[in-house]
């Protein structure tokens, strides 16, 4: 019922996709009664029971957080992040198992093809001409607007910043003045530095039964190869924010008995290679569901071969269309993985394998 329809679990939605949404919002509040009540739910036994339960849940849980110092703590911890990692690692195992049953992934697999999902058409892709257009764009609209007064605008911002007084006020001014938000993100890292959240990834190995057994062997056998542990690097380039793939990678990984090296989100393809050559990584892979995934891969795959990293194979995860898959591979990237492939230990058998291929 959101805005972005029924493929923003595929990528970018479409104006179609988009409209498709608004009109079926549009049904239910003109079309319908559903506006005339203020509570469809009143009176339910089952839903009061489910709601009571909830809040049982939710309270306890709040008091976990109070034990460990409060909300603010609990983030900057990194216990907040942890334990949503954790819930959705227990949530994917549980599929793998078959225990949980999602259809279409790993029940009622049979399928005629989708008229939605046929062609590039069906997911929105960033055009390779984007990204120069704007910022041409950017570079013009610097060109007409008041310089002095941009540069006036920021340096109150960056006092208010320093003395620590409200920042709006400035902030707004700065705006009004033409300073973009690059401009007035660059003015607050230089007065308070740059956050950096936790990931939620730990660096212990969890012990989970037998399942893992034959790839920990497989780890251990081209390790020893290796003459130290095989090491594999998640990069998370682009902005966009949906991380639980990245980090269910790196929590597989790390409990297959790999080194993991995970620095969260939003990275630069000069940030991830940098952690790679500063980590003397074996692999990495990239997860990006931006639509955006041609450009960055071969962004990372230049500065590569600029470092001298080229003996480092590269693989990549994502909401990627099949043409873009062959075109990835055919470009030198070792393996493409989409959601089809939601068996995390088959993907780590092949990180494994393009490892000892490569080395």
């Amino acid at each position: 019922m959101q805005l972005p329809a029924w493929n923003e679990a595929l990528g970018l939605p479409r104006p179609f996709d988009q409209q498709w949404s608004l009109r079926i919002q549009q049904i239910m509040a003109y079309e319908t009664d559903l506006l005339e009540y203020g509570d469809l739910f009143d009176g339910s036994h089952e839903v009061t029971r489910k709601v009571e339960e909830l809040k049982a849940q939710a309270r306890a849980e709040l008091a976990e957080i109070e034990k460990v110092g409060g909300a603010i703590a609990a983030v900057e911890n990194g216990y907040l992040k942890s334990r949503l990692v954790e819930s959705n690692t227990r949530r994917l195992e549980s599929i793998e198992r078959g225990e949980q049953v999602v259809v279409g992934v790993n029940r009622f697999l049979e399928s005629e093809a989708s008229p939605l999902t046929t062609g590039n058409s069906a997911i929105m892709v960033v055009p390779d001409h984007v990204e120069a257009e704007q910022i041409e764009r950017l570079q013009a609209w610097r060109q007409q607007r008041d310089s002095r007064a941009v540069e006036k605008a920021l340096d109150d911002l960056r006092r208010a910043a320093m003395d620590g007084r409200n920042i709006m006020e400035p902030s707004i001014a700065a705006a009004k003045a033409g300073a973009t938000t690059g401009e007035w993100g660059a003015v607050l890292r230089g007065a308070f530095g740059e956050y950096r959240a936790p990931t939620g990834v730990g660096t212990s190995a969890r012990q989970v039964g037998g399942e893992l057994d034959d790839v920990r062997s497989e780890v251990e056998r081209v390790s020893q190869k290796l003459g130290r542990r095989l090491k594999f690097l998640v990069g998370k380039p682009g902005l966009d924010g949906h991380s639980n793939g990245a980090e269910q990678i790196a929590v597989r990984a790390r409990d297959a008995g790999m080194d993991v090296v995970y620095e969260g989100i939003r990275l630069t393809p000069s940030e991830i290679v940098d952690a790679a050559r500063r980590n003397d990584v074996h692999c990495i892979g990239l997860s990006i569901l931006s639509g955006s995934h041609v450009q960055l891969v071969r962004d990372v795959a230049q500065r590569m071969k600029h470092d001298g990293l080229t003996h480092i194979p590269l693989v990549v995860g994502g909401i990627i269309p099949l043409e873009d898959e062959v075109k990835l591979l055919a470009e030198g990237v070792a393996a493409v993985y989409t959601p089809k492939d939601y068996e995390l230990n088959s993907i780590m058998r092949d990180l494994v394998r393009i490892v000892d291929k490569h080395n």
